[in-house]
Parts: structure tokens; sequence; C-alpha cells
């Protein structure tokens, strides 16, 4: 098989990603409980507390789960039990935002556009192109 056809097989895949991303997102908005905001990042609120919300400049300590939509599990930190402690401006954009709406203790499901997360491009081969990616996210505490 040539450099041709290659590049043209994962030209398909990143077009059906994307289509199934947004077909998902069109289908996501319409169930109860779910939240759009302007930029296009939905969430659910799952335990809601009140108090201080971090802002772009805070570091945030948190449990994740990090999903593709196939059920492709990236990341685990409540399997694990331990916490990541991140610069929220580190984190991609769809979770900058995300983050932000929430208080210490809360937790929320995400998710994610691909323009909010890794993009057209992905990551290697750990999230591919167009990928919307699902979170469950527990703010732990703000430092």
């Amino acid at each position: 098989m040539g450099n041709r056809d290659k590049k043209q097989r994962s030209k398909g895949s990143a077009g059906n990603n994307r289509k199934s991303g947004e077909d998902f997102l069109l289908q996501n908005a319409q169930k109860p409980g779910v939240i759009e905001t302007a930029s296009g990042l939905q969430y659910m609120v799952v335990e809601e507390t009140t108090g201080d919300k971090p802002d772009e400049f805070s570091n945030v300590e948190i449990h994740q789960r990090a999903l593709l939509l196939n059920g492709t599990l990236l990341e685990d930190t409540y399997r694990t039990n331990q916490t990541s402690t991140v610069p929220l401006n580190e984190l991609i954009e769809g979770l900058q935002e995300g983050l932000q709406l929430m208080a210490a203790g809360s937790r929320y499901k995400f998710w994610v556009p691909y323009d909010l997360a890794w993009g057209k491009k992905g990551t290697g081969n750990k999230i591919p192109p167009y990928a919307v990616l699902h979170f469950d996210i527990r703010l732990v505490s703000i430092g």
C-alpha cells in the first residue's frame, strides 16, 4: 500500500470522527440536564457545591475520568485514587472553560468538541483527529 493510500484512509477516518462527534453532540444536547455553552462545550452537573470557583490563573486539584466517545479510557484518577494538580491555563480550552463553572467539591460531566480539545490533528495515536472527549471531573480544591 502506498503512502497516498494511507493518507486517504486516514482522511476518511478523520471525516468519520468529525461526523460521528457532531452527531453525538447534537443528540447529547437534547438530553435532560445537559447544558451547552456558547462555545459548544456541553456539561451536566452531577454534584453542585457553593463557594469559590477557579479563574484562568488558578492551580486546580482534580479527579478525572477521560474517555473517547467509543469508551476508550484515556485517564482515570478515580481508579488510581491519585488526584492531578495542574495550572488551569495548561488544560485544553474546553476544560479551562468548564472548570471555571465549578466550585470546589463539585462534580460535572463534560463533552468537549474537537475544536475545544485536540483539534483536527489529535495527539498521535492516543487521541484521533476530530475527537470529542468525555470527562467526569471532580474539582477537589483550588490553589
